[in-house]
């Protein structure tokens, strides 16, 4: 007699299978878990007020799980967003410390930093969960600077170890109109970049439907005949098609033909954060995307297949149990130490060997301009840092359009030093994801009004080792001309270093001449923190800025100012091309002043001001930027708090007033700080 039992029924006979290559039980498994996770944060924290922010990742999980099961080479790295729990999980989140995050306890992503649906997971010899941001697209351009640091590993250094890794970058139909996606679908089609966009299409964006993010709300359909990008578009609710498709596009990449696009769509079962109700959603909207759960499709498509009906519910009371042990242990984590909340804005200990200031050691007695310096000693670093690469905008064959960086890939070839797309968000993007990946960017910013679009990427980038809670950082270097010149103008002469100076974890440094340009540079490029390198136009090729080339290891340590001139009667605080006006104007003033070139804004010397106002008793400050909230306002509130008893005249400060700078040079000279203006407020501070 045989035992018809344990044979397929017809239906399922008929049905497709499953892929065999997967592991469907961990999915099943994981998948359970993240819907138990999204059902009690939904049900008891939010209510109870133990977590803020939730976004459920319900209708999300398949793709995101199959997408975690098919990462499986030790250099590829995802990028996520905030719906992107499940692919954490799938790369090694503990369901525990995911709910410790969403709680802010310690022991969470961040220990209790950021929300807790940004998440992050180092890689512990697998896939690389890289830090997520906030923002909207954001996760685009730094996933393709991955991508970019595969290709540099891989075809550059030659380091077979990389060879058929990928980046991908996750987002939902919303983010499809960012400037970070298109910016990365440039880069990464121009490049021919090992890089899957992945994107989970629910139609809607919060409350606002696919269609106005896209015309006809099909991204996938849309970039069909976009140049080099293999599309792939379905059903990310049917296992066997999200399968297919998935494994197709990691196949395709992984190949090394070139980035791909891959469009599932599926439901939002959930508002889009724990405070939505959906109440712009028809009500038959919401009924058929329930009807369109995946997990419902996941369970008929493995009982009968992979499992029977009784091991699919022991999967479902083992994903339970893990559930209500990971949320009674999060609930007994303390919250994170608050006297620790200060720690990581910078690298510290054995992350940050100490910079030691050397003797100049002058190989050629002639003065070099700071155009020159600047240039040779990138291409000295170069040649000593095999993971140094340097880029921007006609940084190439050009050699950038103050010449900075002419003739260094002739020297170091395309690979290291090469031209980007026209897009700011994009250039510092790359930077931070090739950073992660453990190379040495340095971006160069044409002029600093251009940095504008960047400016998202540039505060990102700044807090990620805080917010990451020491688990990852991007040592970038950003080189930025700006400031007045032969001319001035809007768009190509605005300083406003103070808005660097006011977001955490970036060093802002300003060199008024030659000598400072080489060292403060190479500190930069040897420094385990962002830094922003201030090139001020109208020094690159002034006479006063020449300097003899102080040789190939000369370092000036971030956060020391240097003591100009020497004096007894006031002291002159400034940086950048100011420096200058302010020594010619103690020469005509006739007075004897200490003349401080703070040299690095963030940090800066406190130290050095607060001794030398103890001494001179007078405080004057000099700067280009605008008066209103400039750097300058933070000098004069610590002198003036620090130093109160001992001054004998109100801290003062010069600068230009609140209005950009003028195209006229007549109307230019008239808003800077003169020789004349300083003369006259050093004569104004000696009165009292």
């Amino acid at each position: 007699m045989t035992d018809h039992s344990a044979l397929p029924s017809a239906a399922s006979a008929l049905r497709p299978r499953l892929d065999p290559q997967v592991d469907w039980r961990r999915l099943a498994h994981l998948f359970l878990v993240s819907r138990a996770l999204d059902h009690v944060e939904e049900t008891q924290l939010l209510p109870e007020r133990k977590t803020t922010y939730q976004f459920s990742a319900r209708g999300h999980e398949l793709g995101q799980l199959l997408l975690g099961a098919m990462l499986t080479h030790p250099h590829d790295a995802a990028g996520g967003y905030y719906r992107s729990r499940p692919l954490m999980l799938a790369l090694g989140l503990s369901a525990a410390d995911s709910l410790a995050g969403s709680m802010g306890k310690s022991g969470g992503v961040s220990e209790g930093r950021d929300i807790g649906v940004v998440h992050n997971h180092p890689s512990t010899g697998g896939a690389t969960g890289l830090p997520t941001a906030g923002g909207v697209g954001t996760q685009y351009s730094t996933s393709a600077g991955w991508a970019r640091a595969i290709a540099y590993y891989r075809d550059t250094l030659g380091d077979a170890a990389y060879s058929g890794a990928l980046a991908v970058a996750l987002g939902g139909d919303g983010s499809v109109a960012t400037n970070g996606f298109w910016s990365a679908l440039t880069v990464a089609t121009t490049q021919r970049l090992p890089m899957l966009f992945y994107i989970e299409d629910n139609a809607y964006g919060l409350s606002v439907p696919s269609t106005v993010q896209t015309p006809g709300g099909n991204i996938a359909r849309n970039l069909a005949s976009f140049g080099q990008l293999h599309i792939c578009d379905g059903d990310g609710c049917d296992p066997v098609d999200a399968t297919r498709l998935m494994r197709a596009a990691i196949t395709h990449v992984r190949s090394g033909a070139g980035p791909a696009l891959l469009r599932l769509t599926m439901p939002r079962l959930s508002g889009h954060s724990g405070q939505d109700t959906q109440a712009y959603k028809p009500s038959a909207l919401v009924a058929d995307e329930q009807s369109r759960d995946p997990l419902v499709r996941l369970r008929a498509a493995m009982v009968g297949d992979v499992c029977t009906a009784d091991e699919w519910l022991a999967l479902e009371s083992a994903a339970e149990a893990e559930v209500r042990d990971a949320l009674a242990e999060a609930l007994s984590r303390p919250d994170p130490d608050a006297t620790q909340v200060l720690r990581h804005v910078f690298a510290e200990g054995d992350e940050a060997p100490e910079i030691v200031e050397p003797d100049p050691v002058v190989d050629n007695p002639a003065r070099v301009n700071m155009l020159t310096a600047i240039r040779r000693t990138l291409d000295v670093e170069l040649s000593l840092n095999r993971h140094m690469v340097v880029f921007g905008e006609d940084i190439g064959p050009k050699g950038g359009v103050h010449a900075a960086t002419l003739g260094l890939q002739d020297k170091y070839g395309t690979g290291r030093v090469f031209d980007t797309s026209l897009s700011e968000e994009g250039i510092i993007g790359n930077a931070v994801g090739m950073a992660i990946a453990g190379l040495r960017p340095v971006a160069e910013i044409q002029f600093r009004k251009y940095a504008d679009p960047g400016a998202e990427q540039m505060h990102d980038c700044g807090t990620i080792r805080w917010r990451t809670a020491n688990r990852f950082a991007a040592p970038i270097v950003v080189r930025i001309p700006g400031g007045f010149a032969k001319v001035g103008d809007p768009w190509h002469s605005q300083s406003n270093e103070v808005e660097w100076v006011h977001n955490p974890g970036w060093q802002v440094v300003m060199p008024s001449n030659a000598e400072d340009a080489v060292g403060l540079l190479r500190a930069a490029l040897r420094s385990p923190n962002p830094t922003i390198f201030f090139e001020h136009r109208a020094m690159l090729d002034a006479p006063w800025a020449r300097r003899p080339y102080p040789g190939d290891t000369f370092l000036v340590p971030i956060g020391k100012g240097r003591m100009v001139q020497t004096g007894e009667q006031i002291t002159l605080v400034s940086w950048g091309a100011m420096v200058e006006r302010c020594v010619q104007a103690v020469a005509v003033a006739g007075v004897t002043a200490d003349v401080i070139d703070l040299r690095s804004l963030a940090p800066w010397d406190r130290d050095l001001v607060l001794s030398s106002v103890r001494r001179t008793r007078r405080c004057l400050i000099v700067h280009e930027d605008t008066l209103t909230a400039g750097n300058g306002a933070e000098i004069a509130a610590v002198v003036a708090h620090e130093g109160f008893y001992d001054l004998d005249a109100p801290v003062t400060r010069l600068a230009t007033p609140d209005v950009p700078l003028p195209y006229n040079t007549t109307l230019m000279d008239a808003v800077l700080p003169s020789v004349d203006a300083i003369v006259d407020r050093i004569t104004h501070v000696l009165s009292f």
